[in-house]
């Protein structure tokens, strides 16, 4: 007898400006305050702290203040909030206490590396751990899971690739800026690429084979 699936938090509907708010706020934050701190510097305790250190300090409890009203408000996070979230506060404290931005920029190599890392775990044993989490949002064959798992594991391994290159060989600002918007424009650019393998593998339609005739 099969074991039936766990059932999942009932995720509530809120404004999706709201929404939006909660999500991309503390990222535009960051940058914003990144771009008046930047040049500045502040010493508490003897310890001079350069603009990028002072801006984490900030987003940090932004960060937690806007994520913990999300899950307050829809009863639900992904997965990849939750692990982002917890990442922030380590490196994000880390950077601050050793006054150190290396620590904070690492932090987006390690989350892609650790989402390409547990995709490829399911790949090897032949299952799609993408599927497991949105396929509720995007219907696909088995088959097209597989396909998109693959894709979207090269996709984060590239980005984790891409964050070190950026970070060890250009400025502060360069980096920010990659981060608040060279990121989230890849990962649209690269789900809007993926319309073919969407149409392509659709599950058939209840009471239509999978050729298109109906039963």
């Amino acid at each position: 007898m099969s074991t039936p699936k766990a059932a999942r938090p009932v995720s509530r509907k809120i404004n999706p400006w709201l929404k939006a708010a909660l999500e991309w706020g503390p990222i535009l934050i960051f940058f914003l305050t990144f771009g008046r701190l930047k040049e500045q510097t502040v010493t508490i305790g003897g310890t001079a702290y350069g603009g990028f250190v002072l801006t984490t300090a900030i987003f940090v409890p932004i960060l937690v203040a806007a994520t913990l009203a999300l899950w307050a408000l829809t009863g639900r996070l992904s997965v990849m909030q939750i692990v982002t979230l917890v990442l922030v506060i380590i490196f994000g404290g880390l950077s601050v206490w050793f006054n150190d931005p290396v620590f904070f920029k690492m932090k987006v190599t390690l989350i892609y590396l650790l989402f390409a890392a547990v995709l490829g775990v399911g790949l090897i044993r032949g299952q799609s751990y993408l599927a497991m989490v949105m396929d509720e949002a995007v219907p696909l064959t088995a088959d097209g899971w597989m396909i998109l798992t693959r894709r979207v594991t090269a996709l984060f391994a590239g980005l984790a690739v891409a964050n070190e290159v950026i970070w060890r060989n250009f400025s502060d600002q360069i980096w920010v800026d990659f981060k608040t918007f060279g990121l989230p424009a890849v990962m649209f650019l690269f789900f809007m690429t993926q319309g073919k393998l969407l149409e392509r593998h659709a599950p058939p339609k209840p009471g239509v084979d999978g050729d298109g005739s109906k039963d």
